[in-house]
């Protein structure tokens, strides 16, 4: 198994064949009593790990935690995944438990695995320079102009069914994609509208959101089709966070406030 970053820790363990707190049905894990988690951990503040840290922080490892600690469970997170090769980590089992990587839910991911219920809403957003000039859905879908995407997302989705004029760009990470963009290497970037708010307020603030692009979606974790007791023991754990206001002080944490 790979080296596991610990996220979380809790004084209760869990054995292969386990049982969440509140649910009646039983789920496996890979490993007794942790709750092991594949990401792309480039994703602030969502999932990250910062310049010169081992563990990863953002919104959605905190949630994890709290869910791992209501499961009675250890967290844990495997070294960074590539964002488009998670599902099928979780597809064939055996590494990680859950996927926890701002995965909107879509019926295409849903033939591949489970998803939890959602715990976010989300949109996508078009960034650019601010000093840009061609910032617009028509400007920027002509021949030359190159937008960048994360390979696998929804935002990439989007820019290929509605830019197609233009060359998008499928690249590892949307931290690559912001650079490029900076530098002048892509004309715009497409990606989840909270996370791009985030970082052009915080880390790229020569970058800006020039288009809100209303698509509705939501974010869930993924979990195999073969453990639907554990998909629902965290439904529980997630819908207790919302009512007991956990989900609110998360998001008030890490974006400002509840969303």
């Amino acid at each position: 198994m790979p080296a596991l970053v610990a996220c979380g820790s809790s004084s209760a363990s869990s054995g292969s064949s386990s049982s969440g707190s509140s649910s009646d049905e039983s789920y496996t894990l890979v490993e007794a009593g942790k709750l092991i988690v594949a990401s792309d951990l480039a994703y602030p503040p969502m999932e990250s790990v910062p310049d010169g840290a081992t563990d990863p922080v953002g919104f959605e490892v905190d949630m994890m935690k709290e869910i791992a600690s209501r499961l009675g469970l250890t967290c844990e997170y495997l070294p960074a995944q590539k964002f488009d090769t998670i599902i099928a980590t979780i597809k064939e089992g055996g590494k990680a438990d859950v996927g926890a990587s701002s995965f909107t839910i879509t019926d295409e991911r849903k033939e591949e695995v489970d998803f939890t219920d959602s715990f976010m809403d989300s949109n996508q957003a078009l960034v650019t320079r601010t000093d840009a000039t061609d910032t617009t859905e028509d400007a920027l879908n002509v021949a030359g102009k190159k937008i960048a995407v994360q390979s696998g997302t929804t935002g990439e989705d989007w820019a290929k069914e509605n830019l197609t004029n233009s060359t998008v760009v499928p690249l590892d990470d949307t931290i690559q994609a912001l650079t490029g963009c900076q530098t002048g290497l892509y004309d715009a970037v497409v990606a989840d509208l909270p996370v791009m708010k985030y970082e052009c307020t915080n880390s790229y603030t020569d970058l800006q959101v020039a288009i809100e692009i209303p698509t509705g979606e939501q974010y869930g974790i993924v979990v195999s089709k073969d453990n639907p007791g554990l998909t629902k023991a965290i439904n529980e754990a997630l819908s207790d966070m919302d009512s007991d206001g956990t989900m609110d002080k998360l998001e008030t944490n890490w974006f400002g406030s509840a969303l």
